[in-house]
């Protein structure tokens, strides 16, 4: 779909509307159908799915299948299986003052919704966010990312096979596509990417009063305590910041390590990369490649900042960067600066963690923060003086992967929430509504008032 200019995007669109308008993605067997045939279509073509994002991005396929297409599948299972109760309306509270009455919330779909997804967790982060769009009743255009051409591909046959596109389409292209659909008025926008063009999504949204959702990112921190068991840490710690090769936005972007320890985690670390990905990573078939040039390049220029104490490899011609932890790091070094995303790992150190609190406190509100600690008093303190939008305490990557969780940012790293019932939320207005009979038809709330409010006060005083 291709140079599509913004007539047919608008045409699309309209086509949407009308369908919604029809009432029939209201129907809550038509929701459900429609999730298990989008499940069918995802099994039906999983090995095209992982051949795309093994060619766009060198995945291993367990990488693939445990990321990105069972994290999908998860979210379809759950959904269905719960979707009946989260639209059913839900009857609340009356004020004695306002019997006899009857009030209710009613869950309604939002209608025609725009999904943008980013290269990194290609088909998941576009039909996770598309599973909680039908489960709410919308149609859904999605915008995959040209980066990932073969991702994007897959991505708009799996949506041609399963959907009609006056319910759901896909629209490829670069930024001309991206334009197009951002001139149009959306009843929600969904983005997943970065701060910069997460700023230009939400002033677009403003100029149609269009909700947004928008899930970035930002420099997520791990802090270790000096008590923990160092080689489970480094385990863990080096399998999420290299998961597909640092091109997460959960990956623990930096290190804040208990001094005491620093040196033995820095040598752990080291011995973790090497039984993950053997002795040369560029020859694991479970190591991934950065997505294109500029991304290259860019972090390239990271590797200049510090001490390189492990990796630093390069490869231009294949995009490899390897596993690389960097010592002699201070706040105000390049790397610091900005979300990394790649696999490059920063180390610095604390003696007491109220330092490391401190300096957390003064960066802007990270995706995810992470704590290895066996200490409980410790956990609560950290958990109680940060903000994050998500937090796991002895793991890396893993609240993302909860279905029953919402995942979302706060602060710079976004706003709004999704997965399971979180995303039917987002992707839902909750209508208050309030039923009356006609008898009783008390007097005292009508004109004229008199001395109406003096006894008005003697109620509620």
């Amino acid at each position: 779909m291709g140079n599509i200019t913004a007539e047919p995007v608008s045409n699309l669109v309209q086509q949407q509307r009308a369908f919604f308008r029809t009432g029939q993605t209201q129907e809550l067997k038509f929701r459900i159908d429609q999730l298990k045939r989008l499940r069918q279509t995802i099994a039906d073509q999983e090995d095209a799915i992982l051949a795309a994002l093994k060619t766009d991005l060198n995945k291993p396929a367990f990488e693939s299948y445990f990321a990105e297409i069972r994290l999908v599948t998860e979210e379809i299972d759950y959904a269905v299986k719960h979707l009946r109760s989260w639209a059913k309306p839900r009857s609340v509270a009356v004020p004695s003052t306002l019997q006899p009455a009857k009030a209710t919330v009613r869950p309604e779909p939002l209608g025609v919704v725009l999904i943008i997804a980013p290269w990194n967790y290609p088909f998941q982060l576009v039909l996770a966010p598309l599973v909680a769009a039908l489960a709410a009743g919308n149609c859904a255009v999605l915008k995959p990312s040209e980066l990932v051409p073969n991702v994007s591909r897959v991505v708009a046959a799996v949506v041609e096979k399963t959907f009609e596109p006056d319910y759901v389409a896909v629209m490829e292209g670069g930024i001309d596509i991206g334009q197009a659909l951002l001139a149009e008025k959306f009843d929600h926008i969904f983005f997943t990417g970065g701060t910069a063009i997460g700023k230009i999504v939400m002033q677009a949204a403003a100029n149609h009063l269009t909700p947004v959702t928008l899930e970035l990112g930002g420099k997520s921190p791990c802090i270790v305590d000096a008590d923990v068991p160092i080689q489970t840490t480094a385990k863990r710690i080096a399998w999420g910041k290299f998961l597909n090769a640092g091109q997460t936005c959960v990956a623990p972007d930096y290190l804040l390590v208990d001094r005491r320890i620093k040196s033995a985690l820095m040598n752990e670390i080291q011995v973790a990369i090497t039984q993950l990905y053997g002795d040369n990573p560029a020859h694991s078939p479970d190591y991934g490649r950065i997505v294109n040039d500029k991304h290259f390049n860019r972090l390239v220029t990271l590797l200049e900042t510090g001490n390189i104490i492990v990796g630093g490899k390069t490869d231009a011609k294949n995009r490899y960067i390897s596993p690389t932890v960097l010592d002699q790091i201070t706040w105000n070094a390049p790397v610091m600066q900005e979300e990394i995303f790649g696999p490059i790992l920063p180390v610095l150190e604390y003696t007491q963690i109220e330092e490391a609190i401190e300096q957390i406190q003064t960066q802007p509100k990270p995706l995810a923060l992470y704590l290895f600690s066996r200490n409980p008093a410790l956990q609560q303190q950290v958990l109680q003086s940060t903000s994050s939008g998500g937090v796991a305490i002895n793991d890396t990557i893993m609240q993302s992967a909860v279905t029953t969780l919402p995942f979302g940012g706060v602060g710079d790293s976004g706003m709004g929430q999704y997965h399971g019932k979180a995303g039917f939320d987002t992707f839902s207005h909750t209508k208050s509504i309030v039923t009356k009979p006609f008898w009783p038809d008390l007097p005292f709330r009508y004109p004229p008032y008199g001395h109406k409010l003096d006894r008005l006060r003697r109620w509620f005083g």
